[in-house]
């Protein structure tokens, strides 16, 4: 099964399915030398995992993870680093009842077209499970470009249709959803709750900020940065849309009002979210994704089987009511391996400063 492994210099591959034994990643390419333990990881793996939250899955898994290898004394070897996460609390017997019935909104049909067998425990490779693997491999990226004094963080701007206000970073980061506005969280909060009663799902928007990316990084034509940052958070399974500075509001912008004015101090606005020809500005790089309803309702759906029948399912288990908060993480991680990825690519042709 190919389609595991993403970057070029920094290659993350994933591996492991939602009920089998342990999920994790394979970091090759990391730098020697560098300061890394698993509690280096833990903090982000703690942010993703399942059962904190009302509207989160029950699903009770400690997400600890054990680093196997590449690292020795504390310090990154330069060899593959394999990060392992043991599936603790997988309980495969809700889902037997799916075992020949395909459920709509997920990769069941798409994966039993491609390779003709499916794990229908969970979504398998198709879980959200996965994710625990890049959010582990991320924690590594981010330390990797922390040494070029990168941080790249992410926040709510919306869920079940209540758009938040981008006020306050400290309450991005201490509050349940990492929402900027305090007052649209509580609002969004009891959207959740009602949500879960309905047995329905709810989709959202999440914003990642970039600060301190040196001018520089990305390649002119194939291998551009925002492609690159685009296709890591489409990557994602419940991402279905990613905007980049201004965005799709930059179709309806002149020319004169969507070009950033240079001054000596910089750029004077930033609808180009940081990045200019594919290649960053130096500017903040501003991202941000649209996130789809879990697909995993309570409610019956029309659907068929394995031989084409009409029939009827309703979805069991243990399952989240909407990606948010959880996928905050997810988007950060992913967005830390690229840029770790293209600043390794940049020293590999420039000298480092």
């Amino acid at each position: 099964m190919s389609g595991n492994a993403t970057g070029v210099l920094f290659r993350v591959v994933t591996w492991g399915e939602s009920h089998g034994p342990a999920t994790g990643a394979v970091i090759d390419g990391c730098p020697p030398r560098l300061a890394l333990s698993e509690a280096d990881i833990q903090g982000d793996l703690d942010r993703r995992r399942p059962g904190k939250f009302l509207s989160a899955s029950p699903r009770r898994e400690g997400d600890r993870v054990e680093i196997l290898s590449g690292v020795f004394e504390g310090k990154t070897t330069g060899t593959p680093i394999s990060l392992l996460i043991r599936n603790r609390d997988a309980d495969s017997a809700a889902y037997e009842s799916l075992r020949d019935l395909f459920r709509p909104g997920h990769g069941d049909m798409t994966y039993q077209a491609k390779y003709g067998i499916r794990d229908h425990r969970g979504g398998g490779r198709a879980s959200a499970r996965e994710t625990a693997g890049r959010v582990a491999a991320g924690a590594v990226a981010r330390k990797v470009i922390g040494q070029s004094g990168i941080t790249v963080s992410a926040r709510t701007l919306e869920l079940g249709g209540i758009a938040a206000r981008d006020l306050s970073p400290a309450a991005a980061v201490a509050g349940p959803l990492y929402c900027p506005d305090p007052e649209a969280e509580v609002r969004m909060l009891k959207r959740l709750e009602e949500a879960g009663a309905e047995g329905d799902t709810l989709g959202g928007i999440v914003k990642i900020l970039v600060r301190g990316c040196p001018p520089g990084l990305g390649e002119p034509v194939f291998g551009k940065m925002d492609a690159d940052l685009a296709g890591a958070l489409m990557g994602i399974g419940t991402v279905k849309g990613v905007e980049i500075g201004a965005g799709f509001t930059a179709a309806r912008m002149t020319g004169s009002a969507c070009n950033d004015p240079i001054g000596p101090k910089g750029f004077r606005t930033n609808h180009a979210g940081g990045i200019l020809a594919g290649i960053t500005s130096g500017a903040e790089i501003v991202l941000r994704v649209a996130c789809k309803p879990i697909p995993s309702i309570a409610r019956p759906q029309e659907t068929i089987d394995i031989h084409g029948n009409p029939a009827v399912v309703t979805v069991k288990g243990r399952h989240d009511v909407s990606a948010i908060p959880r996928i905050i993480p997810v988007c950060e991680a992913m967005v830390c391996i690229v840029l770790a990825d293209h600043l390794l690519r940049q020293r590999a042709i420039l000298p480092r400063r």
